[in-house]
């Protein structure tokens, strides 16, 4: 089974680095079995097809517009995932819809698809979140280690 743990956003659109925030955290603090990959994702959009094939399981962590209070994390999965896509946050989410509607036209849309996410406070430009995003780092960290343990994957702690 291959896994994809991808985490999108722009590190320079303040809570926008969500998802690639929860992917250094994760990366940081476990080591991940052979057949899963954790992956920045960036604002690559369709420059991340290639990366879909053959990936049974894909895993999405991003800031996403949700109108709830910021910081508020959020689990979505199947067909609930292309709604949270549909209103543009920025740049890199019109991508991410791209892609995956261009994935399951190829025929290599993971089967299984789950998005953790937070609701941002700002996107402007800023390199540093704002607090409540950024607490929800460590929540959404830990909910990504349980949907992996769900799918039978141990992540290891690196001590």
């Amino acid at each position: 089974m291959r896994v994809l743990v991808l985490g999108l956003g722009n590190a320079l659109m303040s809570d926008d680095a969500f998802g690639v925030r929860v992917v250094e955290r994760l990366q940081s603090r476990y080591r991940f079995p052979d057949g899963v990959t954790v992956l920045d994702g960036g604002t690559l959009g369709l420059d991340l097809l290639p990366r879909l094939e053959g990936v049974d399981k894909l895993l999405i962590v991003d800031a996403i517009e949700m109108h709830a209070e910021p910081g508020e994390i959020f689990r979505l999965e199947g067909e609930e995932v292309p709604r949270a896509f549909a209103n543009k946050l920025s740049v890199h989410q019109m991508g991410v819809q791209d892609l995956l509607a261009v994935a399951e036209l190829q025929g290599c849309c993971p089967p299984e698809l789950v998005v953790r996410g937070a609701q941002p406070g700002s996107i402007e430009m800023n390199l540093e979140l704002t607090p409540a995003v950024a607490d929800a780092i460590d929540a959404t960290v830990e909910n990504v280690v349980k949907d992996l343990l769900e799918w039978g994957i141990a992540a290891e702690a690196i001590t």
